[in-house]
């Protein structure tokens, strides 16, 4: 059954996604520093991430029933591999670097994402999408700083992040031709779970109590904005839905803030700025290119 467009309530929920996945870096950088006991390593915090997302989205599943059709288990492997290395990457780049920072640096995962999607999916790239790839790759530049005094290592961590969840959302484009949403989510989770587990083995130290809710936390959480970033989208067009993904930005600076003090730095407003109009006009060039075949026919 088709969902109703309703903009309000697509607004509603990629908001409450952005506030969410915010919240999970903010969850990330007090359990891999000393807050709430020793801290963990940034493999284990992912663990936790996909351990208590796959108990969250298993409930989910167990409640709604959902058929499940025969799954391409070679594209849900590749898919949860590069995010459970993506995550794992910005989870560690969290702990050094402000929130709003890494946050900013991996708004670039649309940008790599439509470079990648010319060798792997065959798409075509015109000059404004060129142009839009310029404009953000401007902004990192900015942002990271390199070559300068207030350039930290940890800022290619993040940078890392975006390249290999760029590529995973290649691999999501394919997957969700084929594939329910809730089946894509069960067994990235599950997948990525089982993956985590084997990794978490070499690096596993017992958490405080403190750590086991914020990993909790953190997966639920994670779940749950997936949820609502489905719902949003199904409820609006993509060029209207995505410059509220942007707000993840504001939420992450304003934890950031509030959880440790930090101000944003004039560079980090700018470069985050930039990255952010280079994300907009390929969205808006997107939707633009969707468009144009349903008017033809």
């Amino acid at each position: 059954m088709e969902t109703r467009q309703d903009p309000v309530a697509a607004a509603g929920f990629i908001l409450l996604a952005s506030a969410l996945i915010a919240g999970t870096t903010l969850l990330a950088k007090l359990a891999g520093q000393d807050h709430l006991g020793d801290p963990l390593h940034p493999l284990q915090i992912s663990h936790g991430r996909f351990l208590f997302a796959f108990i969250a989205i298993s409930l989910m599943a167990g409640v709604l029933r959902p058929r499940f059709s025969r799954p391409a288990l070679g594209l849900h492997v590749a898919r949860s591999a590069s995010g459970w290395a993506g995550i794992s990457l910005m989870f560690a780049a969290v702990t050094f670097i402000p929130l709003a920072d890494a946050t900013a640096i991996s708004f670039l995962n649309p940008i790599i994402a439509m470079v990648l999607a010319i060798p792997l999916l065959g798409e075509r790239v015109g000059p404004w999408r060129w142009g839009a790839a310029a404009i953000a790759l401007v902004g990192a530049f900015v942002l990271i700083q390199p070559g300068t005094g207030s350039f930290h290592p940890a800022a290619l961590l993040a940078l890392a992040a975006a390249f290999i969840m760029g590529f995973e959302i290649t691999l999501i484009k394919r997957l969700t031709g084929r594939e329910a949403p809730l089946q894509i989510l069960w067994f990235n989770n599950a997948i990525g779970c089982t993956i985590a587990t084997i990794a978490v083995l070499f690096v596993w130290q017992t958490p405080s109590a403190g750590q086991w809710i914020a990993l909790a936390c953190l997966g639920t959480m994670m779940a749950t904005a997936q949820a609502c970033f489905i719902q949003g989208m199904k409820r609006a067009d993509a060029s209207f839905v995505a410059p509220f993904q942007y707000a993840t930005l504001i939420f992450a600076g304003l934890y950031d803030f509030v959880g440790f003090s930090a101000i944003p730095a004039a560079t980090s407003i700018l470069g985050a700025g930039i990255i952010i109009a280079g994300g907009v006009i390929l969205a808006w060039r997107e939707t633009r290119a969707t468009r144009r075949p349903i008017q033809a026919r």
